[in-house]
């Protein structure tokens, strides 16, 4: 990127205001979102203007444009408040997206309030993703013990053989079940929590009050754990920081919720999606032992987050071919821009590293996912795509790839469903109730946390039998 190209920005140089959009959230996008990117690529390069919900900003679609844009906290800011349009009164007041924006946590803040912030997550993050701790230990075998029990319910309910929604019934229970205990939840979060948290980053015409119901959820355990503290990432979020308020601390738990449950579960399900329908350098690493690689091979393939939370500009500056203008907001697509990474593949960039070292499920530069935070989401992904790679002997798509439902909001692309025939070793315990289970002695509760959990997903998965 070149920050100056001139002295100053052409003053006949066209704005993102003049320019004609093209609506990037249509039909074509549902069924084929690579193809739209190809299309804004070779009319506009590595930067397109595009209409967002009736909303114009710049998505920028170029590997190297994205990075940088990524990488540039001075240039490109997370805080809403440098957005031009928004100061400006010029945005819709009920624009879908405008609700979770407005949500003052950890991803929208810059400079030293950011690593404030970030450092107060590292602090109670880090005990989960540390194997050697009691914490982590505990997790770790808790989101294990989740999928046999997932497994096993299936088992119970539709046999050894026979026809599952992965989706439904495996990855999004499964990630309800870890998030309740993680934040150390009184009673299981609902399913209805979690599609409030969907329909906020799906941008519907109700995504304001989900955001708002979902806010109230998170600042209420908020409350519970401060009176009721525990070993859980509620109480040690507290614990690092004890001056949070409740209503910043329920802030900061949504925000970790959309990343635990939508784009940690994306990132399984699409792990799952590549596997299944036989990427083939998936497939090698898979076939290696090299499990992580795996994950990470699909999420180079199929990127949890396909275009990313928006950046403002600071200033004015090149971009590709355009100049984008002090304020303007500006969408780095990772789906687009692995797209573009992956069409070379006659490139020294694509090698055997290339997933392990390119890909951007977790962000890039100063705001992506702390490393407690990467540690943590990444295993509980290879856990659950291990487990199931234990458990079924055999798994088959009921669908062909192209026509599996998609949510394609302007934020993430992750399946509806994962429709499969499949047969479970002969190992598979087959009950709904968790098998005895040894827990250290610090580790109390387990079991019957399990219970109960399994017990509320049961309609859920099974429509109440």
């Amino acid at each position: 990127m070149e920050a100056h190209a001139h002295a100053t920005p052409p003053t006949d140089g066209p704005t993102l205001g003049s320019l004609p959009v093209e609506p990037l959230l249509t039909a074509e996008f549902d069924v084929d979102p690579g193809a739209v990117y190809e299309r804004l690529r070779a009319t506009h390069g590595p930067v397109a203007p595009v209409g967002l919900l009736g909303v114009p900003v710049w998505l920028v679609l170029g590997y190297t444009e994205v990075t940088e844009v990524l990488r540039n906290e001075s240039l490109f800011r997370r805080d809403i408040r440098y957005w031009r349009a928004r100061a400006e009164g010029r945005l819709p007041r009920d624009w879908p997206l405008l609700a979770g924006y407005e949500v003052r946590q950890m991803m929208f803040m810059d400079d030293e309030e950011h690593l404030a912030a970030r450092r107060t997550h590292h602090s109670a993050l880090s005990p989960f993703q540390d194997a050697r701790s009691p914490e982590g230990w505990e997790v770790r075998a808790a989101v294990a013990r989740y999928a046999d029990e997932l497994v096993g319910m299936l088992a119970a309910e539709s046999g050894a053989k026979g026809f599952a929604d992965l989706g439904a019934q495996y990855t999004r229970p499964l990630l309800l079940m870890v998030t309740t205990k993680l934040f150390g939840c009184p009673v299981e979060l609902g399913d209805e929590l979690v599609m409030d948290l969907w329909r906020m980053l799906d941008g519907g015409a109700d995504s304001g009050p989900a955001t708002a119901r979902a806010l109230g959820a998170f600042t209420r355990l908020a409350a519970h754990r401060r009176a009721r503290p525990g070993d859980d990432l509620t109480s040690y979020l507290l614990l690092a920081d004890p001056g949070l308020s409740d209503e910043q601390l329920g802030r900061e738990l949504f925000m970790n919720a959309v990343y635990l449950n939508d784009i940690t579960g994306n990132m399984v399900l699409n792990t799952l999606l590549e596997v299944l329908r036989g990427n083939a350098t998936v497939r090698r690493s898979l076939s290696a032992g090299q499990l992580g690689e795996t994950v990470n091979r699909a999420a180079l393939a199929n990127p949890p987050v396909a275009n990313m939370c928006f950046r403002f500009a600071a200033r004015d500056v090149r971009l590709g071919k355009v100049w984008v203008r002090a304020g303007d907001a500006v969408s780095p697509s990772a789906a687009a821009a692995h797209q573009e990474l992956l069409a070379l593949s006659s490139s020294h960039l694509v090698g055997a590293t290339v997933s392990t070292r390119a890909h951007l499920g977790w962000g890039a530069g100063p705001h992506q996912c702390p490393s407690a935070a990467r540690e943590l989401g990444g295993m509980i992904v290879s856990t659950a795509v291990g487990r199931f790679l234990d458990h079924f002997t055999r798994a088959e798509l009921t669908l062909p790839p192209d026509q599996l439902p998609w949510r394609s909001g302007p934020v993430v692309r992750g399946l509806r469903l994962l429709p499969v025939r499949y047969e479970l070793g002969a190992g598979v315990t087959r009950r709904a109730e968790p098998a005895p289970t040894a827990v250290p002695a610090h580790a109390g509760g387990g079991d019957s946390q399990t219970r109960g959990l399994l017990a509320a997903l049961r309609k859920f998965m099974f429509g109440g039998r």
